[in-house]
């Protein structure tokens, strides 16, 4: 075990070399295809064609057996050349024309066995069909191999004088096997590399389409927040503003106190909205970090009615049903679709006016009931029949994240918004 342990160690440099060498040879082969095919045909001459040449130059038969070189016929220079020249010349364009080039191989090798004449150079036949098999269509395999078994049965019944047809016939199917098997295991390999690219890419794509959603639904949602807290407290600050300078004059000590339940309104608005965009930014240590708080629930309701009976209106608060069990989310909820509707009750209404404000929760239904009295002097209740504000399109997509709805109209000379919610979760729990 030690000992296998120590070559696969020994052989690690040598495949991370090998892979590297690799890399570099498809980083030139992808900047210059043709040097590749240019030096598979030097290869080719210089392994198979140029031992023949010499060969004949010198008038020698090879070291085949005696038996065997009187099979074949032996061609002058210019002859062997030629054929050569066949055999190797088209594989400069085995990868993009690779039917052709086996074609043009598989005529010049029928040809030269015709003449009864055996050359190294016919290696290149078995390339052209490892090419045929990695490059080419595969709708033309099986004639290829129809061709190339025609092609080695002419072989072996040139040489069947010196081995078996059979013995023959098995090693140059096999040999050709092995050729076709190569060039279709790499290009299945290929083809499963450029799958697995394809579908990298196509994860980093939806990665950043997650992340641009991800960061629309954070902005629409801090948006949300934002128009609640500065829409709820300016409404609330402008109101105590006026009854202050209306006090001024009559009961300065009303308005003293207009102006300390203004700076508390204040304040709680900056802090609120620093809360919010709090997150929003990269904490840069320790100082940086953003002070948090909790996000507001059914108990800040009471604080939230206190402020605005603080500025002039009246506001009666029940709640019925088991509303400590809520969950974060929905008190949220609650919380913000109440701020909005009171806040728009202090508009409209304005200071005078009174409020009924229930929370009923039954089952797996609650439900949020905002009535005003109306303006105390008889006047129209500006911006809400004409159109519809932000105040209760966001109420509506509050109430629909939890299947909920809203909706909203005149009563009497007063008006009411009313919000339905559904509290069980797509697993039926209640939430």
């Amino acid at each position: 075990m030690t000992m296998i342990t120590d070559d696969l160690g020994a052989m690690g440099p040598l495949v991370a070399r090998l892979g590297r060498a690799g890399q570099r040879l498809r980083r030139v082969d992808r900047a210059r295809p043709w040097v590749l095919d240019a030096a598979v045909v030097v290869l080719v001459f210089l392994l198979f064609c140029l031992p023949d040449l010499l060969h004949t130059l010198g008038g020698e038969d090879g070291d085949a057996p005696r038996r065997f070189r009187m099979t074949f016929t032996r061609l002058p220079v210019v002859g062997m050349l030629a054929l050569q020249a066949g055999l190797v010349l088209p594989l400069l364009w085995r990868r993009w024309a690779p039917a052709v080039a086996f074609g043009a191989i598989t005529a010049v090798f029928v040809l030269q066995w015709s003449l009864g004449t055996a050359l190294r150079a016919d290696i290149a036949l078995f390339v052209a069909l490892y090419s045929l098999a990695l490059h080419g269509r595969l709708r033309q395999l099986p004639w290829a191999c129809a061709v190339m078994t025609g092609a080695l049965g002419l072989v072996a019944a040139r040489v069947s004088a010196a081995v078996s047809v059979w013995d023959a016939l098995f090693f140059l199917l096999s040999t050709a096997t092995a050729a076709l098997a190569l060039g279709l295991m790499i290009r299945i390999r290929r083809a499963q590399l450029a799958g697995l690219r394809d579908r990298a890419a196509q994860l980093e794509i939806e990665r950043d389409q997650r992340g641009r959603l991800a960061v629309a639904a954070e902005r629409t949602r801090v948006a949300r927040e934002m128009h609640d807290i500065v829409g709820h407290n300016l409404s609330v600050i402008i109101t105590l503003a006026d009854a202050g300078a209306y006090a001024t004059d009559a009961a300065p000590e009303r308005g003293k106190e207009a102006l300390h339940l203004i700076g508390d309104t204040g304040r709680q608005a900056l802090s609120e909205v620093r809360r919010v965009l709090g997150v929003l930014r990269e904490a840069d240590g320790p100082r940086g970090e953003p002070e948090l708080s909790p996000q507001p629930g059914l108990t800040d309701i009471d604080t939230l009615c206190e402020g605005v009976r603080a500025a002039g209106l009246e506001v009666v608060y029940r709640t019925a049903g088991d509303v400590d069990v809520l969950d974060s989310g929905v008190q949220l909820t609650v919380y913000r679709i109440v701020q909005e509707a009171l806040t728009n009750t202090l508009k409209h209404a304005g200071a005078g006016a009174r409020a009924n404000l229930a929370i009923v929760v039954e089952d797996t239904r609650l439900t949020i009931t905002v009535q005003d009295s109306g303006p105390p002097a008889p006047a129209k209740r500006a911006g809400t029949a004409e159109k519809e504000g932000h105040g209760l399109m966001g109420m509506r997509e509050r109430a629909a994240l939890y299947g909920g709805h809203v909706s909203a109209g005149p009563v009497g000379p007063g008006w009411r918004v009313r919000a339905a919610l559904d509290l069980t979760s797509e697993d039926g729990v209640t939430r």
